[in-house]
């Protein structure tokens, strides 16, 4: 009996190319910045990167959780117009909490494999510092000695109201389920950070990041947008949160839930990121003449158990290559999201998984976790390691909120 859930495969549909902008610290040098405008940048960049004329630009896919600024509803329609594609290229907002960047993919992957695009520009953007403080109960006004129900929507929105727990005890569930333990935890994030510096150190990560600097973005007969850094900084170049971080200092720190194994040390950082990328039919690339960084073979969705949500990634992992009718060992590079180590660990035990072959550049417990763009971020991470590595298939993947899991299969073009 097959795997439940849903899979597509993608036939000559390729990933030209992408970048993205540095992630950092939430409250850091990023945080006034609005997401329409992270996004933009992305998308200027992606576009560069790629060659691709943003007339060519068919569809635009664009994913944001929280709202940045009260122009959220604008954000695909803006994104799209300032970065140059033409007026009349329709945009979409898509949502899959922490895994709405890989269905960005996996709708383009859709769209044009049903004709209906040729090119799609896919970009995902998060501001999580601007997350707001809201309140949804006030409209017809405040009655005299009533609560005021301003919340913090960051927070609030890390609670899943159907089985009454938030996201670090889902990952404390798992870790209770596969037994992992506070000391294997601190290991995996301690290594996380250390492949994360390395990849700085080696100039890896900077081959996908466009720096950040204060510039406008114009639009003829329309309002001028754009980036003003603040204070004395000139320009953003890197991930801000990757340092070297002993196992010894990770033990120290307490854990959020008391007896628990997850910390603010072994769980994804808040950072505030866009990330973007140019996907495309392998007849256009061939008349383009360009050169893709990656094939987008397959992707797959599935559901889980709300309370453990964690677990999304190996379900999906398994239906993804089940249909596509690859082993594991046939996969040479994994990037699964670091929503927390436990969580992650889990992943690992369930399917069986060699961690040497997982985020080998460092994960969101290092990098940090911004939910829209995490997807573009992994799978343009993914696309080229495999080719500096010449493996041929790689996996990205995450947990959902809410309890989903998505995957999606990527070939290297290069690999013999």
């Amino acid at each position: 009996m097959a795997s439940k859930g849903f899979f597509n495969a993608f036939d000559d549909i390729w990933m030209l190319d992408g970048m993205r902008t540095p992630m950092v610290d939430y409250c850091g040098a990023l945080g006034h910045i609005s997401p329409t405008d992270l996004g933009i940048k992305a998308a200027k960049a992606a576009l560069t990167k790629a060659g691709v004329s943003p007339e060519h630009i068919n569809t635009v896919l664009t994913g944001n959780m929280a709202p940045g600024d009260y122009e959220q509803f604008m954000l695909p329609r803006h994104i799209g117009m300032y970065a140059g594609v033409p007026q009349s290229v329709p945009a979409l907002m898509t949502q899959r909490i922490c895994g709405t960047g890989f269905e960005l993919f996996r709708q383009a992957g859709e769209q044009i494999q049903s004709g209906c695009a040729d090119v799609a520009l896919v970009v995902g953007s998060e501001n999580m510092t601007r997350n707001p403080i809201a309140a949804f109960t006030h409209r017809t006004g405040f009655k005299l000695g009533s609560p005021v129900e301003f919340k913090d929507f960051l927070w609030e929105a890390l609670n899943d109201s159907a089985c009454g727990i938030n996201m670090i005890q889902t990952a404390e569930n798992l870790a209770k389920k596969y037994g992992i333990t506070r000391e294997e935890v601190d290991v995996f994030a301690s290594a996380s950070f250390a492949k994360a510096v390395a990849a700085q150190e080696s100039g890896f990560l900077a081959g996908e990041i466009s720096p950040v600097v204060t510039e406008k973005f114009e639009l003829e007969g329309y309002a001028t947008r754009g980036i003003k850094l603040q204070g004395k900084i000139t320009e953003v170049d890197k991930d801000t949160h990757a340092r070297i971080s002993p196992v010894e200092v990770l033990a120290k720190l307490r854990a959020v839930h008391a007896g628990g194994v997850q910390t603010g040390g072994n769980s994804s950082a808040l950072v505030d990121a866009a990330a973007a990328a140019i996907v495309a039919s392998g007849a256009y690339a061939r008349a383009e003449g360009k050169k893709p960084l990656a094939r987008v073979v397959a992707a797959a969705v599935v559901g889980v158990p709300p309370e453990i949500m964690g677990i999304g990634p190996a379900p999906a992992i398994k239906l993804l290559l089940e249909r596509a009718g690859l082993q594991l060992d046939a996969i040479g590079r994994f990037e699964i999201n670091e929503a927390q180590g436990a969580q992650t660990l889990s992943v690992g035990r369930e399917l069986g998984l060699d961690l040497s072959k997982l985020n080998v550049n460092g994960g969101a417990i290092a990098l940090g976790h911004p939910l829209a763009a995490t997807g573009v971020r992994l799978t343009l991470t993914l696309a080229r390691e495999l080719q500096r590595s010449g493996l041929r298939y790689g996996v990205s993947s995450a947990c959902i909120g809410g309890g989903q899991g998505i995957a999606l299969l990527l070939e290297n073009p290069l690999a013999s």
